[in-house]
């Protein structure tokens, strides 16, 4: 795994390990050894993927303290555009954000740290977001920040947003615990 750091505190771009012969393909998409060695201390708690149609975006993310979590975030199927946003009040990138494709042919993964949100444009039909993440679900610390409040422009006309990522405060109205 090489991992990378990126220009938000804390973040890092992780290229899977990934080989390809006439079976097939095979990702590495977990080795604590290696995330170690980069300074990534995780412990996997929970694991799920979401499915999505072409220009479907769910986000803007987390869950708050004292049940806030870090995510490794990859897509095995199809390409994403995967949007990260600092909202750590402390750090020195509070508010900035980064996006990335992540896809199954460029094998790139985030590490996203405890304390930002996040979300996804998915850039083909039948698009597989796959989360590792550091901590259990827990509905009543599940929220978000508004999709368009950060100044990101999502490149979609007519995206597809579920009622609840819609009802998310603006960032600026946002009072972030972390």
């Amino acid at each position: 795994m090489d991992c990378r750091p990126l220009p938000l505190e804390g973040a890092m771009l992780i290229t899977l390990p990934h080989s390809k012969d006439e079976r097939g393909f095979f990702t590495k998409s977990f080795h604590e050894t290696s995330l170690k060695k980069a300074g990534i201390d995780f412990t996997l708690r929970e694991s799920y993927f979401s499915l999505s149609k072409k220009d479907v975006i769910r986000g803007m993310h987390f869950q708050t303290p004292p049940h806030q979590h870090s995510k490794i975030v990859f897509c095995p199927q199809g390409a994403i555009l995967d949007v990260i946003i600092d909202l750590r009040k402390g750090s020195v990138t509070y508010g900035q954000y980064y996006a990335q494709e992540l896809s199954a042919e460029n094998h790139l993964a985030y590490y996203i740290p405890e304390g930002f949100a996040h979300g996804f444009k998915s850039l083909r039909d039948d698009a597989i977001t796959y989360y590792l993440v550091s901590s259990e679900y827990r509905q009543a610390n599940d929220t978000g920040i508004l999709y368009d409040s950060f100044g990101f422009d999502w490149r979609v006309k007519k995206p597809v947003i579920s009622p609840r990522d819609l009802s998310f405060p603006g960032l600026t109205d946002f009072k972030t615990p972390f």
